[in-house]
């Protein structure tokens, strides 16, 4: 995290070049601004969506 303003915070990762998202800190999050983020990622990392989504929620 590199920084919050309000309730909204922006994670940098340097992983593959730079890159910022900005998340909102609200609970719960609307299923496509999840959607979104999570598009976001995958597109930076250039791998499918579902496999950020095995990776943040199915590795525990």
């Amino acid at each position: 995290m590199t920084r919050q303003t309000g309730s909204h915070f922006r994670l940098t990762t340097t992983l593959g070049g730079e890159h910022h998202i900005t998340v909102p800190g609200h609970s719960p999050l609307r299923v496509g601004t999840l959607r979104g983020i999570l598009a976001d990622v995958a597109d930076h990392l250039k791998i499918p969506k579902e496999e950020v989504v095995r990776e943040l929620f199915h590795n525990r």
